[in-house]
């Protein structure tokens, strides 16, 4: 049996790819290389350049690797892309998504884990924010990813079809063995491009809000080494193997750092002031978002083992460094 990883030779499924194949499991990558790299793909994983949507595509992986679950990161990401265009949004995580689930389906896939995004709680009432908090996303990248939300539940009451939803905080660092990190150029996240300016790949930065209702009036986020992400991916994947009931779960860590927070921490990891200008709010940002993870750490029994902020700065600097001797090859 193997595992379908869509999106796997993007940033965050690279990285699982690499955890599932250090655990023995056979892995088929579907991806369009968009946005990934085939050799962000561990070898030992089956590479497949291809569209989630393409049906009959589907059909032959699953009957020749015979796959018994799919892993789902294809997507878009970006905040302020998803409101300059929904409809592209809309397409690529709503539309598409629901063409992959009805392939999983048809092809009697009875697990599948889907990668979801704090963006569907919007501004949240309450810090730390638990599962059952309001879903009022701000963005149509976080209505794209509710509405997949959705699409799930209604599946699972109709057909034999259990899911796991994570839903991921700020998402940062590197593997630690160094095989793969984020890799996209011009990248958004907060901390790859301080590690990019850091690194003089950058000539400066923006920070976007100064005035939010914050200890230092920047955003508050809750950032998660991707490596303990994909350890709650993949006891996500053995609970469904076991049976279990469908599961929505936050992924993070519980403790907030504000844009400057992490601004100085990146510039003392890296032993260097970042050149940084200030700017207005970005549309569809929120201001405060932090995990509340007990879920996590009680129904899967997910312990972290890098939930520290340099720790996370010092394996994206070192990332960044491994980068860029690649691209000068």
């Amino acid at each position: 049996m193997s595992v379908l990883v869509t999106g796997g030779a993007g940033y965050i499924g690279s990285h699982m790819v690499w955890g599932l194949v250090d655990r023995g499991e056979e892995v088929v990558v579907l991806d369009r290389l968009s946005t990934g790299f085939d050799w962000a793909v561990a070898p030992e994983a089956k590479l497949v350049v291809g569209d989630i949507a393409d049906d009959a595509l589907i059909d032959r992986l699953v009957a020749e690797y015979q796959i018994d679950a799919i892993i789902h990161f294809a997507g878009s990401i970006i905040v302020p892309d998803s409101v300059a265009d929904p409809l592209g949004y809309y397409l690529n995580n709503t539309v598409k998504s629901r063409a992959l689930i009805a392939s999983a389906v048809r092809n009697g896939i009875k697990h599948f884990v889907f990668s979801s995004t704090a963006a569907v709680y919007g501004d949240p009432d309450t810090i730390p924010v638990p599962e059952d908090a309001p879903l009022k996303p701000l963005s149509p990248y976080g209505t794209s990813k509710l509405m997949t939300e959705l699409m799930l539940a209604d599946v699972a009451k109709a057909h034999d079809f259990r899911y796991a939803v994570l839903r991921y905080f700020n998402v940062a660092g590197a593997d630690p063995k160094g095989r793969t990190g984020q890799s996209t150029k011009g990248a958004t996240h907060l901390i790859k491009v301080a590690c990019e300016t850091a690194l003089g790949r950058r000539d400066g930065m923006s920070v976007f809000g100064t005035d939010y209702d914050t200890p230092d009036g920047t955003a508050l986020r809750d950032y998660i080494h991707v490596s303990d992400l994909i350890a709650a991916h993949m006891l996500a994947l053995d609970h469904l193997r076991a049976g279990n009931a469908s599961l929505t779960a936050n992924c993070g860590y519980s403790v907030g750092f504000s844009v400057l927070e992490v601004l100085r921490a990146v510039e003392k990891v890296a032993g260097k002031t970042l050149p940084v200008t200030y700017g207005p709010r970005r549309a569809g940002d929120s201001p405060k978002v932090v995990a509340n993870a007990e879920r996590a750490r009680h129904v899967l029994k997910w312990q972290p083992q890098w939930d520290d902020l340099e720790t996370i700065v010092r394996h994206a600097l070192a990332w960044e460094d491994s980068l860029a001797r690649r691209n000068q090859r």
